[in-house]
């Protein structure tokens, strides 16, 4: 399987359980990996047999400004779902990284990988 990967897509947006988080924005770093065949858009060299990445990269930004979720759990969880529905991925890895949540740390952040149902 091959993997066309987009990494450092910066969003802010309501994320947290905290009250003070509910009324600020704060930014999130999202890496997606897509698995799928690239064999086809290398042979023929034709954009309709490829994956869009910036069509990915903007439904994702898209739907992270947008959402309001308490956990990044649930964040990764909908993206997934969301993109695996509108575009040709065999499988997704996402890592949500929120920088500065934690004092004593850089980055906390969420790990999934999905497969469409």
């Amino acid at each position: 399987m091959d993997t066309v990967f987009i990494r450092g897509i910066r969003v802010g947006t309501t994320i947290g359980v905290y009250d003070h988080e509910r009324t600020i924005t704060q930014d999130l770093i999202i890496d997606l990996e897509l698995a799928c065949d690239t064999g086809t858009a290398g042979a023929s060299d034709d954009f309709k047999d490829a994956l869009d990445y910036d069509a990915i990269s903007r439904r994702t930004f898209d739907f992270v400004k947008g959402s309001s979720n308490y956990l990044l759990e649930a964040v990764a969880e909908q993206l997934a779902a969301i993109l695996l529905k509108e575009f040709r991925i065999e499988e997704i890895h996402i890592r949500i990284t929120k920088p500065g949540a934690v004092a004593i740390a850089d980055a906390v952040g969420v790990e999934i990988t999905r497969r469409p149902d």
